[in-house]
């Protein structure tokens, strides 16, 4: 007999939830995080989904629904319509530094693009204006950085001058009257018409996929306070010289924001009913900084987030970029059953530290997935079922988001991970 939709539904959300909780399902879910793969499926560029919401959702639908995963990292492809209205800096995207056909691109602060800066860090004396009024910074300072629409709020005087007696009200109001600033708030009010728009489509995809029998796995994203600092205040390098040059003050930083990651990831998670909160982790690994320095700067305030989202009721998805072996005691430092860690590299030894504490996921290389043989994808994804896979916890996806991989050897992946990977009970 068919299966209705509500009851794929269920099925296939009992068998992630299964896995996250350290359960034996009937078998290993798949969980691929697409990203840019369904443009290149569906035959659209970048550049198409980016200005035409629809597009990008039929390509989303027919991905996921031809290789019927278990769920599905939503697609975050942002609106270049927002972008092009703010003059954002922190992404290149199609049109605007990449070709139409490219995903779009990361720019980190200081970062030196033919051969000018974009747009410059937070220096090291801005650290305490940072800690001693973040909303202020962020006006004031941050913003008129990111986006070039919004640099004549650099202008404004201290948004905490409004509270100083009632007569404050008055001279605030005065100084959004300027040309300038009515120019940026006219640029804004138009980028947050346009972003209430790519929400709701993006929304109303969420809930048509829904119907169609397929979960999303996570909605929710937040950040470990390190990489907020390291990506869009410092910038990579800023961030290691604080450690040798301004320890304090970094680890200030971090602590000050934790309780905004925690706000963050529960507050998405809460508006959306989905309980799984996505955390990537950008500048940990190995060779990005020593042990000494994950231990001191990173994983405090990480586990502090993982710790304040479990506290709520979410379920942590970390997923690690990069070589976390040597991290991996570290990480393991959590209650067993509410996290889910996403490894990159050797998930082998991963299962050995970690296997009995939390739910893994992770898979083939994606070069694998772009240049291997049918019988190597299989072999590979054997391996992995037999030795990972084995006692549950695990998902499999490939070893990092798909983008331009062979769309034969994604569907060998899915479907022989479909027959092999069933638990025998």
């Amino acid at each position: 007999m068919t299966k209705t939709p509500e009851e794929l539904y269920q099925e296939r959300a009992k068998r992630v939830d299964d896995a996250i909780h350290l359960r034996i399902p009937d078998r290993i879910p798949i969980v691929p995080d697409a990203e840019f793969f369904p443009f290149k499926y569906a035959g659209i560029t970048v550049e198409e989904g980016m200005y035409d919401y629809e597009k990008t959702y039929t390509a989303w639908k027919k991905t996921v629904t031809d290789f019927e995963w278990d769920e599905y990292i939503a697609p975050f492809t942002y609106s270049g319509s927002v972008l092009d209205y703010l003059d954002f800096k922190q992404l290149r995207w199609p049109g605007h530094g990449v070709k139409p056909t490219h995903p779009y691109q990361f720019v980190e602060p200081g970062q030196v693009l033919d051969g000018k800066e974009v747009y410059a860090p937070m220096s090291a004396e801005d650290y305490d204006w940072f800690l001693d009024d973040p909303s202020d910074y962020m006006v004031r300072a941050y913003f008129p950085k990111i986006a070039g629409a919004l640099a004549p709020l650099a202008k404004l005087p201290p948004l905490h001058g409004i509270i100083c007696y009632y007569q404050g009200v008055f001279e605030s109001l005065s100084a959004l009257g300027t040309p300038e600033v009515l120019g940026a708030l006219e640029s804004l009010s138009k980028a947050s018409t346009e972003a209430f728009k790519w929400l709701n489509s993006f929304l109303g995809f969420i809930g048509r996929m829904a119907a169609l029998g397929y979960p999303t796995f996570c909605l929710a994203v937040t950040h470990a306070p390190y990489d907020y600092i390291a990506n869009f205040l410092r910038g990579t390098r800023g961030a290691m010289i604080d450690m040798y040059r301004n320890p304090e003050k970094i680890l200030q930083s971090c602590e000050k924001i934790t309780p905004w990651m925690i706000d963050a990831g529960v507050g998405g998670a809460k508006a959306t009913g989905i309980p799984v909160v996505a955390i990537f982790l950008h500048k940990g690994f190995e060779g990005m900084m020593s042990e000494e320095q994950f231990r001191t700067f990173y994983w405090p305030t990480l586990r502090k987030v993982i710790m304040g989202l479990i506290d709520a009721g979410m379920t942590p998805f970390v997923f690690t970029e990069g070589d976390y072996t040597s991290r991996l005691k570290f990480i393991k430092d959590v209650p067993k059953g509410k996290v889910v860690y996403h490894i990159e590299r050797d998930l082998f030894k991963a299962k050995e530290v970690l296997g009995d504490i939390a739910c893994l996921t992770g898979g083939p290389p994606n070069s694998l997935l772009c240049t291997g043989t049918t019988e190597q994808v299989k072999a590979y994804c054997k391996k992995l079922i037999d030795v990972v896979g084995e006692g549950g916890g695990f998902i499999l996806d490939p070893e990092a988001p798909l983008v331009d991989e062979n769309p034969e050897n994604v569907r060998v992946m899915t479907e022989f991970t479909k027959e092999y990977g069933v638990y025998r009970q």
